[in-house]
């Protein structure tokens, strides 16, 4: 939903939203056909309404802290509610990452991709091995390829929660979900191993990319 627009000194006008929509369509595109490789139906369309959570307490958060500015209010509540407001911000964005890079049965590689991995991490299979090892950091949270718009660089991290870890300017160019929810109704809680092994079967790398170059190009 958008509220109204504005103009300033950029080439196009400034889109200020009033609230944060659910994309649908990310939940179309993973569980289109069979769905995904060794992650359920079922297991996706419960995630995907945790995710629906996420931006409805983000519209709320964003509310609150609105009328409070307005109202003047301040105090521990208000540094609390601060606080929070990154929580439930990337609770939104690293979930849309994430379905946006999956597509059922994945889609291969590139060269291009593929030549900038080696180059980083010595190949491909070393670059696998790292981000497996990356998803099993014993924590809730998320495994991450993120790039260095300043030197190109990639690098793996673990994003503990969803906001510990993020890397300011770094751009997320691949998403791994790895808290319990993403995938106890399959595997069961110790199921995590299992379960990265299925979601690296599912990679959108046409995705993957299309965020190199994006990055690249400063977009």
């Amino acid at each position: 939903q958008i509220s109204r627009t504005q103009t300033h000194s950029l080439t196009r006008p400034l889109v200020i939203m009033a609230a944060y929509e659910v994309k649908t369509a990310l939940l179309e595109k993973i569980n289109a056909g069979t769905g995904l490789v060794g992650i359920s139906k079922d297991l996706c369309e419960q995630h995907f309404a945790l995710y629906k959570g996420y931006v409805a307490n983000l519209n709320a958060l964003r509310k609150e802290l609105e009328e409070g500015r307005a109202a003047g209010a301040s105090g521990p509540v208000v540094a609390d509610r601060r606080r929070r407001f990154g929580f439930e911000y990337n609770g939104v964005v690293l979930h849309e990452l994430f379905f946006e890079n999956l597509v059922p049965g994945g889609q291969a590689m590139s060269a291009d991709v593929a030549h900038m991995i080696e180059a980083q991490f010595g190949s491909v299979a070393a670059w696998e091995a790292d981000f497996k090892a990356c998803g099993a950091t014993r924590s809730i949270g998320w495994a991450v390829l993120y790039m260095d718009p300043t030197t190109g660089a990639l690098n793996n991290h673990f994003v503990q929660l969803h906001e510990d870890g993020n890397v300011a300017g770094f751009q997320p160019i691949l998403i791994m979900d790895v808290w319990e929810h993403a995938y106890i109704l399959d595997y069961g809680a110790t199921g995590r191993p299992k379960y990265i092994d299925s979601v690296l079967k599912n990679i959108d790398w046409t995705v993957v990319e299309t965020r190199i170059r994006n990055c690249a190009e400063g977009r």
